[in-house]
């Protein structure tokens, strides 16, 4: 089965290329909603960005196909379903001219004259056996009135009643085979095959002339009981296909309404965590799982329940890509103030640093008394230093610049406090 909308379209494409396209109209149909329910794969988080920076296309190419070929199959199908429409005028106007001629000869027959009619009307009878079917109102109507002058120019046929006899017998042998035929149908598992073959005898039945009136009652009990079993299979065939859909619309609607309860309180606005959003995604997609396994619901609910269906799944996905977008920018935000912070940092320590060298430069200058004093002071710093470079460590990014410069600074004091020692040993 296809499971992309474009190998559905090579698939309808296929479909397209047979000759009868009145044939495929239930094909049609199902592909035409297996295409509409074709779900997009929802954005993960890491695509997001890319997705949205991405330009949409002008329009969706398959869908553009898919509607081409829906047309172009509509099209050819109206031609068709107008040829055949006349053929079935034409049909109509030649039987309705063969009743017209019946009529003349039921009505003008006499004892005398009715087997030189005889013949003719086994031509005409033969004639309408030869003509196809006829537009669906007037079938029953000309069905009728063909039995009922059948069965008036019979009954006239009182001359020779051994020709009459031999049409009964034969009318009766072909009648009987039809009964055969509709009984071994029952044993068909194909219940649509079964009725659809019942539909073919009974038109076959239809064409054959009466049989004799004292087997006429009987025989067409035999037929109609027959007839009567197979249309109660077929019959509880679609009841039971009707259930199925029923069922089928109800555990739609629970996957809906299951939908609806993980969407009402984003929609209310309660506070959600990434984890959070992740466990949701998932219990989404696990229903939408499960509506791809359910069969179809009654024809005249299966848009507006897809509709429902859809509108829950892009209102779950558009909040979620509304969250880790907003999640982002706030995380960038974040991320640049602090930076910012640390940029302060490094240039207070810069200044202090500074500050501190020339407190050193004039401490030196004013003689070996402060010496002492600045190495404390250095040891200090050197203390401070250290313990300044375990809290930048590890906190962004930008901390590792920093950090390296805070060691290098650090080194710096302690080449300085070797100095000072240096001298202090001199003194001493």
């Amino acid at each position: 089965m296809a499971s992309t909308r474009q190998e559905i379209i090579e698939e309808l494409k296929q479909l397209l290329e047979a000759e009868d396209v009145t044939a495929i109209k239930e094909q049609v149909e199902h592909l035409k909603t297996r295409f509409y329910s074709i779900e997009d794969v929802p954005v993960e988080e890491g695509a997001e960005e890319a997705a949205e920076t991405a330009e949409a296309p002008a329009e969706d190419k398959t869908e553009e196909q898919f509607k081409a070929l829906l047309v172009e199959y509509k099209s050819r199908r109206a031609e068709v379903t107008a040829a055949q429409n006349k053929e079935l005028e034409d049909n109509l106007a030649r039987k309705q001219a063969i009743l017209d001629e019946m009529k003349s000869l039921v009505e003008g027959a006499t004892a005398d004259g009715v087997m030189a009619n005889l013949q003719r009307m086994r031509e005409l009878q033969a004639e309408w056996k030869k003509i196809g079917a006829v537009p669906v109102a007037q079938t029953q109507t000309i069905r009728k009135a063909y039995q009922q002058y059948q069965e008036q120019f019979y009954d006239l046929v009182k001359i020779n009643i051994e020709l009459r006899d031999l049409d009964f017998k034969k009318n009766l042998e072909l009648k009987t085979l039809l009964c055969e035929a509709a009984e071994k149908l029952q044993n068909n598992e194909n219940i649509v095959e079964a009725s659809r073959m019942l539909q073919q005898l009974h038109d076959e039945w239809a064409e054959i002339g009466p049989v004799a009136r004292e087997l006429r009652e009987e025989l067409w009990e035999r037929f109609k009981t027959a007839s009567s079993i197979i249309n109660k299979k077929h019959q509880a065939y679609f009841d039971e296909l009707h259930r199925k859909e029923q069922d089928n619309l109800a555990r739609k609607q629970a996957i809906i309404d299951q939908l609806k309860a993980i969407n009402e309180p984003i929609i209310n606005g309660e506070p959600m965590t990434a984890k959070q959003w992740e466990e949701l995604t998932e219990k989404v997609m696990a229903l939408q799982a499960e509506w791809r396994t359910v069969g179809f619901a009654p024809k005249k609910h299966n848009q507006s329940i897809y509709e429902a269906y859809r509108a829950e799944c892009d209102r779950f996905f558009h909040t979620k890509t509304e969250f880790f977008h907003e999640l982002r920018e706030r995380r960038k935000l974040r991320e640049q103030r602090h930076k910012e912070y640390l940029e302060r940092q490094a240039a207070r320590e810069q200044a202090r640093e500074e500050r501190r060298k020339q407190r050193t430069e004039r401490i030196m200058a004013a003689g070996s008394s402060n010496l002492r004093k600045l190495r404390e002071r250095l040891q200090q710093e050197i203390k401070t230093a250290e313990n300044n470079i375990l809290f930048f460590t590890g906190k962004s990014k930008t901390a590792n610049k920093i950090v390296t410069d805070m060691q290098k600074k650090i080194e710096e004091l302690k080449a300085r406090l070797t100095e000072i020692e240096q001298q202090l040993e001199n003194e001493d």
